[in-house]
């Protein structure tokens, strides 16, 4: 486990902290190595029920480490260059596809890569004073670990053009009024509102929230029969897991359910 990336795994809460505060959380091979180390933990390991990802020293992730590029590296093949970053891009894939629900804790910036990772997750905390951009074009790239695709899919092309071509710093309430991020809190609750908010969902009917997030991937490139049939798959076997039961015994007792995750 890497200094660089920590984690802590808390009553099924998997935390994941990008830890280069000197650099504002820039990403760096060893870096995406440990990120992309840590999301196939979460993935695989089954005491792991939720996510969250967030930077140290109150910097979510500034995205790549410009000054770094700036200052030269052996040169590479293309092939290399491009069979390295497409490595590294796998976080995003596997925390967007994942059966396990994913908060970001965005605070200080969310930049380039940093806010194509924040994109990939499932539900995005931000402080009032976060600063969001895509950052690339200002740098003279066309976007990596996803961002392109997220912002597509979620705000539309028109939107996703503007955004990536623009590249403007937005504002945590423009952000959210775009429908960026899912809610934001004061700069001195953002830590305890994102951890509060993925411990809920570690909590939650595990199962369930894992076909969630399938139907709603699966509705990303599949045909509207496609998602019915595996709709019907998904929540026929939801009704079959103890969580559904206790739930249901929970509503008619009219008390809160206690979800164990299966």
């Amino acid at each position: 486990m890497s200094d660089i990336v920590l984690q802590d795994l808390d009553n099924g809460l998997l935390t994941i902290t990008m830890n280069r505060p000197d650099r504002r959380n820039a990403l760096n091979p060893e870096m995406t190595q440990g990120l992309v180390a840590a999301a196939r933990r979460a993935q695989e390991d089954h005491d792991v029920r939720a996510v969250l990802i967030k930077g140290a020293g109150g910097t979510f992730c500034v995205g790549g480490d410009v000054r770094s590029m700036a200052a030269g590296r052996a040169p590479l093949p293309f092939e290399a260059k491009r069979a390295n970053l497409r490595r590294g891009m796998e976080v995003s894939r596997i925390l967007h596809q994942m059966a396990k629900p994913v908060v970001a804790q965005l605070d200080g910036a969310a930049a380039g890569a940093g806010l194509s990772i924040a994109l990939s997750c499932d539900l995005r905390v931000a402080a009032s004073s976060v600063k969001i951009t895509t950052a690339f074009a200002k740098v003279g790239f066309s976007g990596d670990y996803g961002g392109t695709y997220f912002l597509t899919k979620m705000l539309g092309s028109a939107k996703a053009r503007e955004l990536y071509l623009m590249s403007p710093v937005l504002s945590a309430q423009e952000a959210l009024a775009l429908g960026m991020v899912t809610k934001v809190v004061d700069d001195a609750a953002v830590e305890t509102a994102a951890r509060d908010l993925a411990m809920s969902l570690a909590q939650g009917p595990s199962i369930t929230y894992g076909y969630i997030k399938t139907n709603i991937n699966n509705a990303e490139t599949m045909t509207l029969e496609a998602c019915f049939d595996a709709e019907s798959i998904h929540h026929t076997r939801c009704s079959d897991t103890d969580d559904h039961k206790e739930a249901a015994q929970a509503f008619v007792e009219k008390r809160k359910p206690v979800f164990k995750g299966q």
